[in-house]
Order: C-alpha cells, then sequence, then structure tokens
C-alpha cells in the first residue's frame, strides 16, 4: 500500500494493549490504542485504521456493539476487524461475523497465528485498494468517455442542421405545380438527399439520391453530390450543359453518366449511391427521369390508375462506363409524381414483413385528397404506425410532384393539418 498498515488496539487492559503494541510495533506496523469502544469509534472517525484488534468483553460499549457501531460509519476505505475472545463456541462466532466482524482470535494471542490473521487481512486490504484504485481510474476515464460523448453528440446535432440545410426549400408553387420534399436521417446524419433546381421559369430539375450505408461517411459523400447537383453555379452542375444562351438542362441519362465517372474518378470509397434525376416542363406537363437503382418512381393518375417508372438502372459509383436511359411521360392536371427512397418501400412492420412497392402504391392513392405537404407528413405517419415506432431503421426521403387544377380552371389541393401519431 506504500505505507505501513495501521492497526488500532482497543482493550480495557493496558497490560494486553502494551504487549500487543510492543509485537506489532517491532513487526513494522503503525500502531494505537483505545481503552474502550466509544473512544476507539472518535479515533476512528478522525484518522480510519487498516486493521482494528478489539476485545470482545469490556466495560460499557463491548466489542460487538463497537463493531457494529465501525461498520455504519462512512469512510473511504475499507477496515479489517478482528475481535478478540476467550468464548470459542459457535453461537459466538456467528453473532460476531453478523455484526460485522471479518476473523477472531483467541487470547491468550499467539504470535504466530496473529502474525497469520494479520498477513490475510493486509491481502484483503490490498486488494481492496487495488479494486478502489481501479474504480478510481474507471470513473475517471468514464467521465472522460462522457465528456468525449457529449461533444460528438454536439457535433452531429450540428452536423445534422448542416446536412438538413442541404434542403433549404421544402416546399414550392410553381401555379401550374407543387413540389414538397422530406428528408429524415434514421441518426443524427444520414445518406439520402433530395432537392430540385428550377432552371428558367417553364423548367424544374428534381433529383433523389440514397448513398449506400448510414452515418458521417455516407453523409459526407451525400454532401459532395449535393456540390456536383448545386443550383448556385450551373456550370459546376452535371445536369446542365452550356449553350449560346445560358444554361439548360441535359437529358437526365446524360447527367447520371457524368455524375457515375465524376464519382468514380474524383471519390475514392466504396460507397455508392442509388438515384433518380427527373425534368419537368411546366409549360407541356412533359416528364424526363433517369432511375439509377433507386426505387420506381411512382405516378399516380387523377384517374386513379398507377404507373411505375423506369427499368432500375445501375447505381452511381459502381462501374466506369455504366449506360443509363431516359423514361419520358406527360402528366396532366391532378397527377402526382412520388420519388420514394427505399427507406420507405423496405420498411418491416411489426412482424418483420416489409411494406413493398405494392402496398406503398396504395398508400400514396389513399392521399390523393392531401396537399403535398400533408401528404407526405400523413405517408410519415402511415409508416409509424405500421412500424410501431418513429425511430426508422433506414434514411426516409420523398419528393412529391403535384400538377395543380389550374391548367383546368381547379384550384390546387388545400393543405390539411394530419394528426400526431396514436391520435
Amino acid at each position: 500500500m506504500g505505507r505501513p498498515f495501521k492497526i488500532l488496539v482497543v482493550d480495557d487492559s493496558a497490560l494486553q494493549r502494551r504487549i500487543l503494541r510492543v509485537m506489532l510495533t517491532k513487526r513494522g506496523y503503525q500502531v494505537s490504542e483505545a481503552e474502550c469502544g466509544a473512544t476507539a469509534l472518535r479515533m476512528c472517525a478522525a484518522d480510519s485504521p487498516d486493521i482494528i484488534l478489539s476485545d470482545w468483553m469490556m466495560p460499557g460499549m463491548d466489542g460487538i456493539e463497537f463493531c457494529r457501531a465501525f461498520r455504519q460509519m462512512s469512510a473511504d476505505r475499507y477496515g479489517y476487524f478482528i475481535l478478540l475472545t476467550s468464548r470459542s463456541e459457535k453461537g459466538a462466532v456467528a453473532e460476531g461475523l453478523n455484526c460485522g466482524a471479518d476473523d477472531f482470535l483467541t487470547k491468550p494471542v499467539n504470535i504466530e497465528e496473529l502474525e497469520s490473521r494479520l498477513l490475510a487481512g493486509e491481502r484483503i486490504l490490498q486488494m481492496q485498494e487495488q479494486l478502489r484504485e481501479n474504480n478510481s481510474r474507471l470513473c475517471s476515464a468514464l467521465s472522460e468517455l462522457k465528456g468525449l460523448y457529449e461533444a460528438q453528440e454536439q457535433e452531429l446535432t450540428e452536423a445534422r442542421q448542416l446536412q438538413q440545410s442541404l434542403v433549404p426549400e421544402r416546399f414550392k408553387d410553381f401555379g401550374v405545380g407543387q413540389i414538397a420534399l422530406m428528408l429524415r436521417p434514421s441518426g443524427h446524419v444520414g445518406g439520402d438527399l433530395v432537392g430540385f433546381v428550377p432552371s428558367g421559369p417553364e423548367q424544374v430539375l428534381m433529383y433523389a439520391i440514397d448513398v449506400s450505408g448510414h452515418g458521417i461517411s455516407s453523409a459526407l459523400m451525400t454532401a459532395r453530390l449535393a456540390a456536383y447537383l448545386s443550383p448556385g453555379h450551373l456550370g459546376s452542375n452535371v445536369a446542365f450543359e452550356k449553350t449560346s444562351e445560358g444554361y439548360r438542362p441535359c437529358a437526365p441519362h446524360i447527367a447520371v453518366a457524368r455524375l457515375n465517372e465524376r464519382l468514380l474518378k474524383e471519390i475514392c470509397t466504396d460507397h455508392y449511391a442509388t438515384m433518380v434525376l427527373a425534368h419537368m416542363d411546366l409549360r407541356t406537363g412533359a416528364l424526363s427521369l433517369c432511375q439509377a437503382g433507386h426505387p420506381h418512381p411512382i405516378v399516380l393518375r387523377a384517374n386513379g390508375q398507377t404507373e411505375f417508372l423506369g427499368e432500375g438502372g445501375m447505381p452511381v459509383g459502381l462501374i466506369s462506363g455504366a449506360e443509363y436511359e431516359t423514361v419520358d411521360t406527360t402528366l396532366a392536371p391532378g397527377d402526382r409524381l412520388w420519388i420514394l427512397s427505399d427507406g420507405i418501400s423496405e420498411s418491416e412492420d411489426t412482424t418483420g414483413v416489409m411494406l413493398g412497392e405494392q402496398e406503398t402504391s396504395t398508400i400514396l392513392g389513399d392521399l390523393a385528397d392531401h396537399g403535398p405537404r400533408a401528404a407526405l407528413d400523413a405517408l410519415m405517419w402511415h409508416l409509424a404506425d405500421r412500424t410501431g415506432t418513429e425511430d426508422f431503421e433506414d434514411d426516409i426521403s420523398a419528393i412529391l410532384w403535384h400538377v395543380s387544377g389550374s391548367q383546368s380552371g381547379q384550384n390546387p389541393i388545400e393543405e390539411e393539418p394530419i394528426p400526431a401519431v396514436g391520435q
């Protein structure tokens, strides 16, 4: 322990105390004396000993009462308690152990037996000291880890805010159509990204991206992809090409192929991404899109008919020279285009059954009377109700494009409040 063991000898006999003190001092112990239990308690409160040798039979407070009171005292380390007694019956031994004594010695004390008992006590005290030191180190390590965890939580919270800022505008009314976006990472940050880029007064570009994996590395790659599709500088946006009159969107499959090569050339990672890139002509309702491994975009016609667009396609960032296709269709007033991440169709209910694309389309059909923003809220309500939790295992993102009825003289669908889950 790095110091002499401190022993307190408690006995109403001055002779017995002196005999024990001389024997113990010769053996390197630091010894103090007390003539009764009350005095010993005051000494223990001032300076707790390592080992106590206490007589059982003493006037006033006997050894049993002293032991019990000693155990009730608060101390930063354990004290080894040995009772000295001429009683050897089993009932007396049990009584002493029950009150907190660690060992017994019969009187008169045999010095060799006393040494053996003290060595046993020293081993226990050394183990107690080592355990206390280890606990102290553990508490210090846990405190440090807590600080690191809190700092990481703060950084991840800020990262989440930064990632959410990549989608600064979640709803926009273009007159002939409305767009609503949803981005819900499964953790602090995720690998999903949705957005749109107005390209002149009569065109809009929409994109949905799902980077493989979860967490920080996926989020960093998502941020990089956002830069490739940034509306701030169309000259660096892979979905636009320069003309004599400025910049215009290129065919979706060309833009996706460019992005695929850019990823493979500039980013060294095992991550890849699925995506849908869609171009909408606001004048004619013409829609052109490219599907690259993302779930099929779903068109819900005003008459209730459902169409799945695309043939699947290859994810971006996997194979150089991958070829992609553009799919064309036309959206009429009342039609809706849904672009959803696989976190929706692959969500599982409480029995482990996935939602699937067909059931997803059924739910979307039930939301036809909701406005775009309310429809996204209602979709999340359905998912939480079905899975039994709002903490989804995968990132969830969605784009909803609704062709308003203004082209036929109708008013856009009004937004409706959606009740919270469980209401």
